[in-house]
């Protein structure tokens, strides 16, 4: 993921909720089905484990089998007595992380609540897109999978929403896949909206191009614009996966941030190389010292689709992902 500006001060606060009129989506029905995977998983009788653990895949079917072979990674050609072992010492280990995910979760309907109030959004903005109907729990291994979605069901691991301050999340066998400006992200609150990312990726799968910086920046914007639409009143901050401070930093220094951009002449770069130090993941950008986040490019790109929704607010959020890049920023004319 080329410039002198430290952003280690934050200045001023940024509300969350400017941005467009939030529509009453009180009346939309939502078909939601609650169920909490680990917790059958985790009761099983580890002396009976073979019928038992059959009666549950085959109550979970689209998720039980992919849990055992994509989630766990059993192998197939594995006997049934390794495969039985292998899951067996799975329960066993993971039964603590067990008892701290009923202390945290042992009511998910705040949770589940969030979620429904995001895809009742989502119904209303996207009519057309087949929500699932099913929302899962479990819990996977600490270093694999998050959250996931299928065609039947919003796939929600607890295990990566165990609270920043988890002690395992610390351990260098978790941080050698997840080091802690990731983990620093691993809330409850960021279900729903880990839900509704999934939801988008699957709606509008971003595209493997090698088209310009300026135009990854753009795109990443617009999937955060929506995701914004869809998470009215989740604090931008957690859309992005930034800290309150680094948002309130960035927010202060927009104009400092964009000059990076306009001063190095990168917009125009298609040097992928380049392109990753600015777009996605990674614990900070260079050019903006310590304290800054990484994925600024896709700041900027948020910023410029924000400022385009307000001169165009007439402008649908289909018709918003179908606008060229390039010409949405010359229509802005975006300058902090």
């Amino acid at each position: 993921m080329r410039f002198f500006l430290s952003l280690a001060i934050g200045f001023l606060f940024f509300s969350c909720h400017e941005g467009p009129k939030i529509p009453d989506v009180s009346n939309i029905k939502i078909d939601l089905k609650t169920q909490r995977f680990e917790e059958e998983l985790f009761k099983l009788d580890t002396n009976r484990l073979s019928p038992e653990l059959d009666q549950l895949i085959a109550k979970y079917p689209g998720f039980g089998e992919n849990f055992l072979g994509s989630i766990l990674n059993t192998d197939p050609s594995w006997s049934t007595d390794t495969a039985l072992l292998y899951i067996r010492g799975f329960i066993q280990s993971y039964r603590p992380i067990y008892d701290s995910t009923r202390k945290l979760y042992t009511d998910f309907t705040p949770h589940e609540k969030e979620v429904r109030e995001g895809l009742a959004f989502f119904k209303y903005y996207f009519p057309g897109y087949e929500l699932p109907k099913n929302l899962i729990t479990y819990i996977g291994p600490l270093d694999g999978y998050g959250d996931i979605l299928t065609e039947e069901a919003l796939i929600v691991g607890l295990q990566h929403h165990m609270g920043k301050n988890f002690s395992l999340y610390r351990t260098s066998w978790v941080q050698e896949t997840y080091p802690q400006y990731i983990t620093a992200r691993f809330e409850p609150d960021r279900i729903a909206v880990n839900c509704m990312k999934n939801l988008l990726s699957d709606l509008y799968p971003e595209k493997k191009d090698e088209s310009s910086l300026l135009v990854q920046m753009i795109e990443k914007g617009k999937r955060l614009y929506l995701l914004g639409r869809v998470q009215p009143y989740t604090d931008e901050y957690k859309l992005i996966g930034y800290t309150e401070k680094q948002w309130k930093d960035c927010s202060a220094h927009e104009a400092a941030i964009w000059n990076l951009f306009i001063q190095n002449n990168l917009l125009q770069t298609i040097d992928q190389n380049i392109i990753k130090t600015y777009i996605g993941e990674s614990p900070k950008t260079q050019e903006l010292g310590e304290a800054s986040p990484g994925n600024i490019g896709s700041f900027c790109g948020w910023q410029i689709v924000k400022k385009y929704m307000q001169k165009k607010p007439e402008t649908s959020l289909k018709a918003l992902m179908e606008k060229s890049p390039e010409m949405l920023f010359q229509e802005t004319k975006y300058k902090p």
